[in-house]
């Protein structure tokens, strides 16, 4: 389904190579609002490599993470083989998480280190990194996920709509551009980023 997707009218695919540490939106344009907008500022700010689908306004077209198979793709393809670490920006709605943001995925020690930039920098969230509190359809592990495929691998990164300045926690709190909640949660990417060590020898 994959390349049907890419070949639907309006969808745009987008690819930039920067640094080995990447950020991934691959549901990102009508389907999980903002998630290109804030991994495309997060990689842009640090200096990341990027890969994202936008879905234009009139598709909401969701296909599973394992299904966006590289050898569909080309752009993927490159993607997975420069970054060395990713994090993959998605967006999810739960009754009772509303400020809860998920950090799921096979590389653990990545999921505790982008963590500890987003508390701070979101101090009225609660920033779970601990997999056994996630529900397991949303803790990103299966290895054919794109965000697993890197040389060692990535996380999950699940946003409840609040942080994505969507929903109607806004309807009284209007704002200009992304709202200052999505701001800071770029500021966290983009140190976590940042700050990451990546091995020089490659």
């Amino acid at each position: 389904m994959f390349d049907e997707l890419l070949a639907h009218p309006g969808v745009e695919e987008e690819c930039v190579l920067r640094s080995r540490f990447g950020f991934l939106a691959f549901h990102g344009g009508s389907l999980e609002r903002m998630t290109d907008t804030i991994a495309t500022a997060a990689a842009e700010a640090s200096g990341a490599s990027l890969y994202a689908v936008r879905q234009p306004p009139d598709l909401r077209w969701h296909i599973p993470s394992a299904e966006f198979d590289p050898r569909h793709s080309a752009a993927l393809g490159a993607f997975l083989e420069h970054v060395d670490v990713a994090i993959a920006v998605h967006g999810y709605g739960r009754a009772g998480r509303f400020t809860s943001l998920l950090l799921g995925g096979r590389h653990r020690e990545l999921a505790a280190h982008t963590a500890t930039h987003l508390r701070p920098a979101l101090p009225d969230y609660d920033i779970v990194d601990d997999l056994d509190a996630i529900p397991p359809e949303l803790r990103g592990l299966n290895p054919a996920n794109p965000v697993n495929r890197p040389l060692a691998a990535g996380v999950q990164l699940e946003l409840p709509p609040r942080v994505r300045g969507l929903g109607p926690w806004w309807d009284s709190r209007p704002f200009v551009g992304c709202s200052p909640h999505t701001a800071s949660l770029i500021d966290g990417l983009t140190a976590a980023a940042r700050s990451w060590p990546l091995d020089p020898s490659r």
